[in-house]
């Protein structure tokens, strides 16, 4: 069967309909999936088109987020959007920063979640002055940091692009059983939980990822994209 073309915008471009989420991280694209089908948008893994993940050679979160938006978008003909995030504690110099996923594997402390997680525990305890045991508020102030792109075609020349923080401070034990990365240490000062213990639709409702998907879908829609 024949699908009908998508309905053209007042700026002369199709609508979205269907993006490749530059990812093949399952709990970003539950989250971004949740944001996005609302608007009619269905999100697919880059994975699941045997795409394989960019580089991510960048300083910058930005920079790197645009690399895999464009390198999704160029694999799969279709548009893409990337994310780059990861949690920020001024205390180690902003580290682990956009060396969130990798934390523990570029010091040799291991791979994945519970290293990363333990590295960063570790790696404040070694500060000088950070107390033993901590107190109940943390061991240090820290933010997650999201910024997100979307690309109609690789080489689009106007990338839609925003951003957004979500304050809070690192625990020293894991709490809840939710969300994922360094979730279970990142306490939300506000609720008393940690990001792992909120539900789905609370984390979305405060989170980096959540505003900054927000702003960008404010911004389709200010494109007539949605």
């Amino acid at each position: 069967m024949t699908r009908a073309p998508a309905s053209p915008t007042r700026h002369g471009e199709a609508r979205l309909e269907r993006v490749v989420l530059a990812s093949g991280n399952a709990g970003k694209l539950r989250e971004f999936d949740a944001l996005l089908r609302p608007l009619g948008v269905s999100l697919v893994a880059q994975s699941t088109l045997g795409i394989e993940p960019a580089e991510e050679p960048h300083p910058t979160f930005l920079e790197n987020a645009l690399e895999k938006a464009r390198h999704a978008s160029r694999r799969s003909g279709l548009p893409a959007m990337a994310d780059d995030s990861g949690i920020c504690v001024p205390a180690l110099g902003g580290r682990p920063g956009v060396h969130s996923a990798r934390f523990a594997a570029l010091d040799g402390q291991g791979e994945g979640d519970a290293a990363n997680n333990a590295w960063l525990i570790e790696s404040l305890r070694s500060l000088p002055g950070v107390p033993d045991p901590c107190p109940p508020a943390g061991l240090a102030d820290a933010y997650y940091y999201c910024v997100l792109v979307l690309v109609r075609a690789h080489d689009d020349p106007q990338p839609i692009v925003a951003d957004a923080s979500w304050h809070g401070r690192v625990v020293p034990e894991a709490r809840g059983d939710g969300g994922f990365g360094y979730d279970p240490y990142f306490l939300v000062p506000d609720t008393g939980c940690t990001a792992a213990e909120l539900s789905a639709a609370q984390k979305n409702a405060l989170s980096h990822r959540g505003h900054a998907a927000a702003a960008l879908l404010a911004k389709l829609r200010d494109a007539g994209l949605t």
